[in-house]
């Protein structure tokens, strides 16, 4: 009995055919060759249509992963006992803040370094230099303010929410907390000059708190997000001091102006205004370049895409139930 396999029928493990590699060539059963070369040449094809936009390469693209650890470490350090690790104690935690900036502002370096090496099309190393170390200084001496007005939203969710307990448990529990630190951060990198890392940021928290915030939206003081699975606040949009918003909650764009070429405009006010102390309930739409005035309330499921007046009080039209009875007879019933 031959033993050998046969060379006409290669061996197969875990469903597939193993590659035979007779004269050194390996027989391709998939065609992945001719895959290979025609993505290879679709991929030409895309860069050479579009030069004027930029596309990270392998080696140029900031780490989502590094930058996740980033964050993590920055939020440690602005809430050692807290959000840091627990060996951190009153007696230590002026060292475990030190060492953690340190590490956590040189990694950001290095991310940042990659962000402008692309942005830059691969420009003077000095210069990038340069760029990613006054980047970090911006960040790292805003990391006082940052902590202030995190205690300032972190005292308005605990006014907020009839449910919370204590401060801590606000910092250590709430999504809407979480997300907002985040955004602050991200906020900071944004009008320094780091857009994609900041926008990285932001999505980190997106995954993990289903809040999403673009790190451009501009937030004041004591903002408080309950619940907040699914709020969505964009590029533009504005929103004052001590407002409050539910889960759902969209602050949205209405239309997207074309360019000469047909494509987006970027960047345009497109997004609501919220001023002051205002509270949007749960699953309330807003879009458009509006202004929501002070002290207004909205409704639950509310769509509005008009200006609202400051103190106003905007809900959804009465529910009418229309009741048929086992005779045929209907009514509306309030």
């Amino acid at each position: 009995m031959n033993s050998q396999p046969d060379s006409a029928n290669p061996p197969v493990h875990d469903g597939a055919p193993a590659a035979d590699t007779h004269g050194g060539d390996a027989l391709d059963f998939w065609d992945v060759k001719s895959v290979v070369q025609e993505l290879a040449d679709i991929r030409r094809n895309w860069r050479d249509l579009n030069t004027h936009h930029a596309e990270y390469g392998v080696e140029s693209f900031p780490s989502r992963l590094r930058l996740s650890k980033v964050t993590d470490e920055l939020c440690g350090a602005l809430f050692p006992l807290r959000l840091g690790p627990d060996f951190v104690r009153l007696h230590n935690e002026d060292t475990f803040v030190t060492q953690t900036l340190q590490i956590a502002l040189s990694r950001l370096h290095a991310q940042l370094r990659l962000e402008l090496t692309y942005a830059s099309g691969a420009g003077d190393r000095h210069e990038v230099d340069a760029d990613a170390s006054r980047i970090v200084l911006s960040l790292s001496r805003q990391l006082p303010d940052i902590r202030r007005l995190l205690d300032i939203d972190i005292e308005a969710a605990f006014r907020g929410d009839p449910s919370a307990r204590s401060l801590d448990e606000v910092l250590i529990c709430y999504p809407g907390l979480l997300a907002i630190i985040h955004h602050r951060l991200a906020h900071a990198l944004h009008l320094a000059g780091a857009p994609l890392v900041a926008r990285i940021i932001s999505e980190i928290s997106h995954s993990r708190t289903g809040i999403d915030i673009h790190p451009g939206a501009q937030i004041g003081q004591g903002f408080f997000i309950d619940h907040g699975t699914g709020v969505v606040i964009g590029e533009t949009a504005i929103i004052g001091d001590n407002v409050r918003i539910y889960q759902g909650v969209t602050l949205g764009a209405k239309n997207f102006p074309l360019g000469p070429t047909g494509a987006l405009v970027k960047s345009l006010p497109r997004h609501p205004v919220i001023e002051n102390s205002v509270v949007i309930y749960a699953g309330a739409t807003i879009l458009g370049r509006v202004t929501i005035g002070a002290g207004s309330e909205i409704g639950g499921n509310v769509w509005l895409t008009h200006d609202v007046p400051a103190f106003s009080r905007v809900y959804q039209a009465r529910e009418q139930n229309l009741v048929i009875r086992p005779n045929g007879e209907s009514s509306r019933e309030n």
